[in-house]
């Protein structure tokens, strides 16, 4: 079988595709389709917007879409400067890698160089008639101000990141503590194969 998995996000992709493949499900990006089309992403929170573009997706390729997007909250940080769904879209402008990482490395400067953050997911399959979806969060963590060397492409706030338990950047995380921190993993893989 064939979904689609609309973003533009690599490490987003290698994420799921090798797992989904084990179960005979291959995984179509984007630019395998030569899909370019702008989506407004006006959705109150990460579930909203990932069913806004899985609807879309679908509707210019026909075929089953995953679509998956977050929202990031900063404590400490007043309300009108919170990311929330718009982590890389900061005074109308969509930001690179470089441009996200000096925006918060600068934020978090601002609100005194070490701030609890955490990240909220939403992930939506649509397959034409229906939207199944699925929430989780990650387990609180910090931002600094001061970044890792280490940049993991499509992720550049991880150069920022550290776990409070091992005190490392996520990064420099080894695939044991990733998996570890990352425990709705299996939910989400279980989550897309039972839902296509």
């Amino acid at each position: 079988m064939k979904v689609l998995f609309a973003t533009t996000n690599p490490a987003k992709i290698r994420k799921y595709a090798d797992k989904l493949k084990e179960k005979n499900i291959e995984v179509l990006t984007l630019k395998d389709l030569s899909l370019n089309i702008k989506v407004e992403e006006n959705g109150k929170n990460s579930l909203e917007n990932a069913k806004i573009k899985a609807e879309a997706y679908y509707n210019a390729s026909h075929i089953t879409t995953i679509s998956m997007d977050c929202s990031l909250f900063i404590k400490g940080v007043p309300e009108e400067r919170q990311p929330g769904t718009h982590v890389r879209r900061v005074n109308g402008k969509e930001l690179t890698d470089d441009e996200a990482l000096e925006h918060y490395i600068k934020l978090v400067k601002e609100y005194g160089g070490k701030l609890k953050a955490k990240w909220v997911y939403g992930m939506v399959i649509y397959n034409g008639i229906e939207a199944k979806q699925i929430t989780w969060d990650k387990s609180e963590f910090y931002f600094v101000d001061k970044p890792s060397e280490k940049r993991n492409s499509g992720y550049p706030l991880d150069s920022i990141s550290i776990m409070p338990d091992s005190n490392k950047y996520f990064v420099d995380l080894t695939r044991e503590e990733k998996d570890k921190n990352n425990s709705n993993e299996q939910k989400i893989i279980d989550f897309i194969i039972n839902s296509i």
